[in-house]
């Protein structure tokens, strides 16, 4: 879209909740609208305040603006992370998209996997930050934003919004935060259910999405919710808890039965994601997201809550590892690590946990959720990981710089995890079927309530989501067990032993696969036959491989 003047141009993905406020404030100061669009409110944003337009939207988005009189680009993220952009700056000039696919249409961007890029895959099963697969490409990061000066080919960028600083001082009471909470999720939701097109709820049954059901009820009582069960595997099927919710608020509710063959989405699934992505949730997200389109364009998920309020187990690790690495010498942990490493092979329950015992909490971090450390990736890779574990510090840097052990973890997850993990794979698999994913949580103001929440009202190293299940008490049925979390996820252990293991071993030992050692990946399987935790790792290799054969990648052999 351009201005009436046609002096700025806008391309823009996504929605700003708040443009009818933002349009009132403009129409005061003069401005005339051609239309009622998002779109047309964000181009008169920034003719009125500059780059300072960022601070006033709430929304999903990634955009790029030009404006002629200025002769620069103007392009920015959302907050979390929700939209994605990718962007190349060589040799005089700039390439930029919201799909990586895209940029490939520019024969001048490289095919070549990016050594470090896979390296952070291999350690956390995705890219994160400003890194990309493929060499000479960047992701604008979550929050920031960036100004491409044409004449003098300069490209700025800079982060526009931080998470806040801990709060200070005595904590309010009990009562007013769930009071506060259950404010800030209702005024989060009313925005996000405003559109032109029918509306549902990813409802899992958990507390997260449960909760967006209970304040999109208030508004609207005949909503439709939708979730997705795996018949036979019980500790997998979300749908009996996700009905007492439905029928509790009275909702239409739909339910998709998900059967082992969808092994075969993840070629697809492959061609849709612009990186490889570890995590085999996409597959009932790509489901649900495709029934879900049959009856409404825009969804309401339950995504941030767990990043927000200590929903992981490590969040909670993370505190009990305090406590326990205070009796630990710091001298022996390097020793103890060696032991370890040794002792427990990969893939062993709870290895990733003691590791991170043998080092300082940033140490730890590294840790937490890893699928390959260091002396694995660089057996993978034949010798060719590059030396000194680079994800593992990338990962820690991305917490706060002080704070407890919970808000430091936090704020890793959301700075990294959520939007480079979650955000990434619901957006690819909801855009895959053209339905539009809204995340009621990842509100900016509700993102900044719940850093402020004092530990013991988010998570401790027995209890965790703490302020949340407050809310549920109070809102949901009391039948629902309030401790579970599940969310949408395979049983890939068990369907290992059918097509899911078949379709791996034919991927990953296919003579063109040459990017991993055969060794380990032998190793691997066979472990994983033993009982071991290995199916993940090898659903992350098989992604890789998939990815490289539909982007028609190369990857470096020295």
């Amino acid at each position: 879209m351009a201005d009436a003047s046609g002096d700025c141009h806008l391309v823009f993905n996504g929605e700003i909740y708040n443009f009818q406020e933002i349009r009132k404030q403009l129409e005061a100061r003069g401005h005339c609208f051609r239309s009622t669009s998002d779109t047309e409110v964000l181009v008169e944003a920034y003719r009125a305040w500059g780059t300072d337009c960022l601070g006033r939207l709430n929304g999903m988005f990634a955009f790029a603006l030009y404006d002629d009189r200025r002769r620069q680009l103007f392009a920015a993220r959302d907050r979390a992370g929700e939209k994605p952009l990718f962007y190349s700056h060589a040799q005089g000039r700039l390439s930029f998209g919201s799909e990586l696919k895209a940029l490939m249409a520019d024969p001048a961007i490289s095919r070549q996997v990016d050594p470090q890029a896979l390296e952070s895959y291999l350690a956390f099963g995705y890219v994160p930050h400003d890194g990309c697969m493929l060499r000479g490409v960047r992701k604008l990061p979550a929050a920031h934003a960036m100004l491409y000066d044409i004449a003098e080919d300069r490209l700025k960028t800079w982060q526009y919004w931080h998470l806040p600083e801990p709060a200070s001082g005595r904590a309010p009471h009990q009562q007013a935060l769930v009071d506060e909470l259950e404010h800030h999720l209702f005024e989060s939701v009313r925005l996000r259910l405003i559109a032109d097109v029918p509306v549902g709820i990813m409802l899992s049954g958990g507390v997260d999405s449960s909760l967006v059901t209970a304040m999109a009820a208030r508004l609207n009582p005949r909503v439709k919710t939708f979730t997705i069960s795996f018949p036979g595997h019980a500790a997998f099927d979300e749908a009996p808890f996700a009905r007492t919710v439905a029928d509790h608020f009275g909702t239409e509710h739909v339910v998709l039965a998900a059967e082992p063959a969808a092994v075969d989405l993840l070629p697809e699934l492959a061609r849709q994601y612009d990186e490889p992505l570890a995590d085999s949730s996409m597959v009932p997200m790509a489901l649900i997201s495709r029934l879900i389109r049959q009856e409404a364009t825009v969804a309401l998920g339950g995504d941030g809550g767990d990043e927000l309020f200590g929903g992981y187990p490590h969040h909670s690790w993370a505190q009990s590892q305090a406590r326990l690495r205070a009796l630990i010498p710091a001298v022996t942990g390097p020793w103890l690590r060696a032991g370890m490493k040794k002792a427990l092979p990969v893939g062993f329950r709870g290895r990733n946990y003691l590791l991170g015992l043998t080092g300082d909490l940033p140490f730890a971090l590294g840790q937490f959720n890893q699928w390959f450390d260091f002396d694995t990736r660089r057996r993978l890779l034949g010798g060719r990981a590059p030396a000194g574990g680079a994800p593992e510090r990338l990962k820690a840097s991305l917490g706060c710089a002080s704070g407890t052990p919970l808000q430091q973890v936090t704020a890793v997850d959301f700075r990294s995890y959520l939007p480079d993990d979650i955000l990434a794979k619901v957006d690819r698999a909801s855009m895959l079927h053209s339905l539009e994913v809204r995340a009621p949580w990842l509100d900016h103001r509700l993102v900044e309530f719940a850093f402020r929440v004092p530990d013991a009202l988010r998570a401790t190293a027995g209890a965790r989501k703490i302020l949340p299940r407050r809310l549920a008490e109070r809102l949901l049925p009391r039948s629902m067990d309030l401790t579970r979390k599940q969310g949408f996820s395979l049983p890939l252990d068990a369907w290992f032993a059918g097509a899911w293991g078949n379709f791996t071993r034919q991927v990953l030992t296919d003579p063109g696969q040459t990017t991993f050692d055969r060794g380990v990946i032998d190793s691997l399987l066979a472990g994983q036959e033993r009982g071991r935790v290995n199916m993940h790792r090898l659903f992350a290799l098989t992604m890789f491989e998939l990815w490289r054969r539909e982007y028609r990648a190369t990857v470096s052999q020295s």
